[in-house]
């Protein structure tokens, strides 16, 4: 009797490790969950937003694995990102956490904000107001902004939005170094990102963990949370539900 429950144990341990290792695979090598907990990127992703990563999109890292473990300095499989992805990095502050912001300039580009327009190389980005006021969540505050479609020199083109009134006007001229990249989140006047060289900066190619691809979940925080299982249907962006980014 002891032989057979000692069977049983050890061959549900087995089932489990298995399971875990190959969980750990589809994790690292192909997909993974991420949730967006802040307003950085609307009106692109919403906070309550969870989505699917590509891992596989821009080859691997250590940053592509649990826990970043540090066994090499090198991408293996790299495939060069486009402007315009929508890229979960680790910052460069710490590598450790998880940003998501779009890929504006490649390396050796010029970006520069002049007179509120986005430059890139001395060229300023084609845009087109598509609303006159928007609110756009900004932590617990609402800001009333404008809204453009922006276009990128390879014809990617995508929704900005700007504060109506203290936007971001002018910024000193950023040269992206080599092997690196600068990203911009959409909502442009509530994001953290390359912008701020002392807490993000240039990102490397080794901190790109992969692209945002799919919106598969999505609830409203502010109206209920997963916990409060009862009153999803009234936070529950169904609109949302499995849309391709």
């Amino acid at each position: 009797m002891k032989k057979k429950i000692s069977y049983i144990i050890f061959d549900n341990l087995k089932t489990l490790i298995g399971a875990l290792i190959i969980a750990i695979l589809i994790r690292s090598l192909l997909f993974q969950p991420f949730y967006i907990p802040s307003s950085s990127m609307e009106p692109t992703l919403l906070v309550g937003d969870r989505i699917f990563v590509s891992k596989y999109t821009y080859g691997y890292s250590k940053h592509s694995f649990p826990f970043s473990p540090n066994f090499s300095n090198k991408r293996f499989f790299s495939k060069k990102p486009e402007r315009g992805d929508l890229v979960v990095f680790k910052t460069p502050a710490d590598n450790r956490t998880d940003y998501i912001k779009r890929l504006i300039g490649m390396p050796g580009d010029t970006i520069q904000f002049t007179n509120g327009n986005l430059l890139i190389n001395g060229i300023t980005i084609p845009r087109d107001e598509v609303a006159s006021t928007k609110l756009i969540r900004c932590g617990k505050f609402k800001l009333e902004t404008n809204s453009f479609i922006e276009t990128l020199p390879n014809g990617i083109k995508y929704l900005a939005v700007y504060k109506k009134r203290g936007t971001l006007q002018n910024t000193k001229e950023f040269i992206v170094p080599s092997d690196h990249f600068f990203l911009l989140g959409d909502n442009r006047d509530c994001s953290k990102d390359s912008r701020y060289l002392n807490s993000v900066g240039y990102v490397s190619n080794l901190n790109l963990v992969g692209e945002a691809k799919l919106i598969f979940f999505s609830n409203d925080t502010n109206i209920s949370s997963l916990l409060k299982f009862w009153n999803l249907r009234n936070s529950f962006r169904f609109e949302r539900l499995f849309k391709v980014l």
